[in-house]
């Protein structure tokens, strides 16, 4: 396919059935960063409610940050792959400190700042400054892997010097911007992943996949990786009115996020089987086991975690090391604090 009409069919397109979303009625880099940065991993409906709070929250870059780190955490809450929010933040901090509080406007000078890829900074860079740089995410891969046919594992290290290699030489010299989110919006709505729109397709009737039936093979991706199986056992330990709460640590799933008194094990267990744990024991001896719930599957990426929580009332005069007495938090504070979906959503049915 020539590259003018296939660049031409795509903005046609867009211009006909893009969505309306408020990212696209601006320049404003830190807006198209922060909506970049919500959206990877991330759906268009599940994080829209997300940007928009973070717009009401910190509509400046500055405000960002000179946040703490909590309270970005917080308004995260849900979204997952949490680095994200925490290298967004320390990316604010350097555009105040070494940028002025303004946002680099070259593409190669975006790669710089901790957490911005090729992908982002490609964005960033054309739909801000219009710089001439082809957008390359999965949307992209699998509408040039499907049009133009291109059978390159998009999981291998070739496919990136490759689909780069075909998506810059199909960059157009003007609208540049609209291009990019044109071929990313048609990857999104019109060339999905299992059910693309071939009949109504503007590219039918040139699109490799589509005249060879190949729409479910390509893009080749290679199968995931297996993914894990992990067994957490938390007691929601109640003193008087406040609840104990501790700050992931460790380098784990949730750093930074605040969870129950945990105990991992290689299966679920019973009461009587965590009492091998001495922490466990000891609770159980001078505590009172109040309710014990059913068993919950909380899938993530690479993981797969079936949970049991048991709440457990400690009389106020107990005092344990191993629970630090500024761990105990009321309801009232543990709204404020970061916390897991898993763990938020419980709570929310338990005591919000």
């Amino acid at each position: 396919m020539e590259k003018q009409i296939f660049v031409h069919k795509l903005i046609h397109w867009y211009q006909t059935y893009k969505r309306d979303l408020p990212w696209r009625h601006t320049q404003n880099p830190y807006f198209i960063w922060l909506s970049e940065v919500i959206l990877q991993q991330t759906r268009v409906k599940q994080g829209l409610p997300y940007y928009l709070r973070f717009i009401e929250s910190f509509p400046t870059i500055e405000l960002l940050a000179n946040a703490e780190e909590k309270e970005v955490l917080r308004l995260w809450q849900g979204l997952g792959y949490y680095s994200r929010a925490r290298n967004m933040h320390l990316t604010a901090k350097t555009i105040m400190k070494d940028y002025g509080g303004e946002f680099p406007k070259q593409y190669q000078e975006l790669l710089k700042l901790k957490g911005i890829g090729t992908y982002t900074a490609a964005a960033i860079a054309s739909f801000a400054f219009n710089e001439k740089a082809a957008v390359l995410d999965g949307n992209v891969f699998r509408v040039l892997a499907r049009v133009f046919g291109v059978e390159t594992d998009i999981s291998s290290h070739e496919a990136k010097k490759v689909f780069s290699a075909l998506a810059a030489n199909l960059l157009p010299d003007e609208q540049t911007d609209v291009y990019n989110q044109a071929i990313m919006e048609f990857g999104a709505v019109q060339c999905t992943p299992h059910v693309p729109d071939c009949m109504f397709c503007p590219l039918n009737f040139t699109c490799v996949a589509n005249l060879t039936g190949r729409q479910g093979s390509l893009p080749v991706k290679s199968k995931k990786a297996k993914v894990k199986q992990r067994f957490f056992h938390y007691f929601v330990i109640r003193r008087g009115d406040e609840f104990y709460m501790k700050e992931r640590q460790e380098k784990d799933i949730w750093s930074g996020l605040y969870d129950f008194y945990l105990r991992e094990a290689a299966q679920l267990q019973t009461l009587e089987e965590l009492t091998e744990n001495e922490g466990i024991a000891t609770l159980l001896k001078t505590g009172l086991v109040e309710e014990e719930s059913r068993i919950f599957t909380h899938v993530l990426t690479h993981q797969r975690i079936q949970v049991k929580f048991w709440h457990l009332h400690l009389p106020e005069e107990i005092f344990h090391s191993f629970l630090a007495s500024e761990s105990f938090y009321t309801i009232d504070e543990i709204k404020q604090l970061p916390k897991p979906i898993l763990i938020a959503n419980y709570l929310n049915s338990h005591f919000f």
